[in-house]
């Protein structure tokens, strides 16, 4: 059931993002938005464009997120890779997604402020972004 799951949803969800398909729904709306003169713009004809984009965003809400969870395990997974090939690395780190928001924040703050002592420099990234952006 996993492996239907996963492979229509990636098919639905690539689908979904491809021009083609924005043309398709355009046209729908198009049309539907043309027979409303046909049937006098009467209460069935609004439930018919209701009810379809309901399901429709219903169901695309689920297939989207769980291409999402899928990208971010997978990214995830060769991060966790690289950390733990790299002499370098810290591999405290594999794993850290699984904390909370908070624990997570304090992580990246101490990692700033130790960027910030190694580098002599008391600026932060949005220093460094705001100055080039002040090049152009």
């Amino acid at each position: 059931m996993d492996r239907i799951f996963t492979a229509v949803s990636t098919r639905i969800a690539a689908a979904a993002g491809k021009p083609l398909t924005f043309m398709v729904a355009m046209v729908a709306i198009v049309i539907w938005g043309i027979t409303g003169p046909i049937f006098g713009y009467s209460d069935t004809w609004q439930l018919v464009v209701n009810t379809a984009t309901t399901i429709v965003t219903f169901l695309m809400v689920f297939l989207i997120q769980n291409s999402q969870n899928r990208d971010a395990a997978a990214m995830q997974a060769k991060l966790d890779e690289l950390i733990r090939a790299l002499e370098a690395a810290r591999g405290e780190f594999i794993g850290i997604e699984h904390l909370t928001d908070l624990e997570i924040e304090s992580i990246r703050a101490a990692l700033e402020d130790e960027a910030r002592e190694l580098s002599g420099k008391d600026g932060t990234a949005d220093d460094s972004v705001g100055a080039l952006l002040k090049r152009r």
